[in-house]
This record gives structure tokens, sequence and C-alpha cells, in this order.
């Protein structure tokens, strides 16, 4: 039968439109399903870069405005912008020539506070927590509802009470009274067991038979916490000593009613000093010194960052 004729005509019309006929060239099905993966990308995925990149944005915007604060050789409220019209070292080099403003004592000072408060509480949580956590005594369950029960209550509530009473402790022992170091690193420690709860959560995590095989070879108590578990905890140790180093630096109330003389300051009572001083023309001083402060603290973070999401997460979910 010919194609010319009617009946061949419509033969061909029922081979390229019928039921059986062939759908869309590939190319055009390819291109169709890339436009559907692409929509599905920014609807399931692509927002999420968006909403990241807005979030990074937003925080970065203090962090630069102080970096640029620190090296505009003005250092006034008025003329600092995001961009400083001239970069100079100024204000830093100014951190270690005023006397007026002892910058490395104060920083000095924080260290050391910071170091032994966080040594003292981390050894304490632990301890405790491992008590805590491997033990079975009357009070338990009461102890870890009164630990929790006391964090409820922020530390400054007490400020009068203690400053009181170091007042009172300072006439008999000088060394540990106030304006000394030694007595608001007292002060400081009195929150030793304010980490129990997080690093307990993660000695629940670490199995029995581990103590017990070891104490069936004649290990101690002492000898299981220090070479068996205290060993498989270090993410948590970590995690627990990196938030509370932020927190004995950051600490500005209890310092500033313990920490008076010019010498003996930390760095939030002593740069508060000086910007409350003179709030427009020290702020570059200010500035300079904040991004000093915080290098230690970044690359401590930085270091630790490894152990912080998993020993949060184990800490928090295993309690």
């Amino acid at each position: 039968m010919s194609l010319n004729t009617p009946e061949g005509e419509q033969l061909l019309e029922t081979a390229e439109f019928g039921p059986h006929a062939k759908g869309p060239s590939k190319p055009a099905q390819e291109l169709r399903g890339d436009q559907l993966r692409g929509l599905r990308f920014w609807k399931e995925v692509g927002w999420r870069y968006i909403a990241t990149a807005l979030i990074i944005v937003y925080a970065m915007i203090p962090v630069m405005y102080i970096i640029s604060a620190s090296f505009d050789p003005i250092g006034s409220v008025s003329s600092v912008s995001l961009i400083p019209d001239t970069i100079s070292p100024v204000n830093y080099e100014e951190l270690f020539t005023n006397p007026s403003r002892p910058f490395p004592t104060w920083f000095m000072n924080t260290l050391i506070v910071a170091v032994v408060v966080v040594v003292v509480q981390i050894f304490a949580s632990a301890l405790a927590a491992y008590a805590f956590s491997r033990f079975r005594f009357k009070g338990r369950r009461g102890g870890l509802m009164t630990l929790l029960l006391i964090q409820m209550f922020p530390q400054f509530l007490a400020s009068v009470a203690i400053f009181e009473m170091f007042t009172q402790i300072g006439e008999v022992a000088p060394a540990v009274g106030l304006d000394h170091l030694a007595g608001y690193m007292l002060v400081m420690m009195g929150g030793a067991l304010g980490n129990v709860w997080l690093i307990k959560g993660f000695f629940d995590a670490i199995p029995m038979e581990l103590d017990e095989a070891a104490k069936i070879d004649g290990a101690g108590h002492a000898q299981v916490y220090f070479k068996i578990i205290l060993p498989l905890v270090r993410p948590i140790i970590a995690v627990t000593s990196l938030l509370a180093l932020v927190g004995v630096i950051g600490e500005f109330l209890l310092a500033s009613i313990f920490l008076r003389a010019t010498s003996v300051k930390t760095l939030a009572v002593g740069l508060q000093g000086v910007l409350a001083a003179d709030r427009s023309n020290n702020l570059g001083w200010f500035c300079a010194a904040a991004v000093l402060t915080s290098i230690p603290v970044v690359a401590l973070f930085l270091y630790l960052q490894r152990y912080i999401v998993g020993g949060i997460t184990a800490g928090a979910v295993k309690g």
C-alpha cells in the first residue's frame, strides 16, 4: 500500500502519534530531568546554603567591626567603619607601652586564674562524675538532683554574701581576701561541680565490664579511674575544659567586686574600666585588646573542635 494514498497517510499518523508512538526525543527528556533536579535541589538543599551564607555574614559583621576599629589610629566611635581609611598598629603598640593600662599584667592574671580554676573544676567534676556513675550509695540521687538545682540559680545572687564573707576572711588571712587573686580563685572554685552531669553522661556510656576486668587483674579504684576510664573520656574532658575556660575569661561581675586594684585585675575588669573611662576615644585600644585576647581561645577551640560535637552529644544524650 502506497503512503501517498489516504489509507497510507492515516497509517503514518497512527504510527507517529498513536498510543504506541514514541515520546519526546532523548535530549528533551534529559533537559526536563535537569530542570527537575535543579528545582528539587533549591527546594530541599539549596536554600540552606543561602541561609548559612546570610548567617555567616550577619555573624562576621561585629567581628569585622572590632578588627577594623583595632587598626584605626583614631579609634573613636565616629571614625570607625568596616573598612578603615587608615590602617595602623598604634593601638596594638599602646597595649604594651602604656603603664596606666597594664594589658600584659591583666592578661597574665587572667591566664593564672583560668588555668588554676579550670584544672580544679574539671578534676573535681570528673571525680564526682565517676563516683555518681560507677557507685551506688545512699543519697546518690539526691546529690545529683541537688547539683542540678544549684545550677539553676546564677552565681551573682550570692555576690553580696560572698563579699561580706571574704571581707571578714581577709581580716584574718589577707592573702585570700579582697584584692587578691587567691581569694578570687577560691570563689570561682565554688562552682567546681558544675560539669558533673555532662561528664557523668559520658562515663555512663563506658561499659562496666572494663572496670570489672581491671579489678579481676588486681587494679584498685584509682588505677581504674586514671589508667582505664580517664583516657577514654578525653573528648568530654576537652569540651568541659574549653567551656570552663571561656566562662572564667569572660567572668566580670565577681571579678569586679573582688579585684579592685589595678595590679590584680583580670582582662574583663581592666578592659571594661578603660572603655568606661572614655568610651569614644578608647574604643580602638579596647578592640585591639579584645582581638589579642580572643586569639588563644579561638586557637584552642580550633585545636579541640574534633572533640566538641562528639563530646557534647554523647554527654547530653546518654545521661
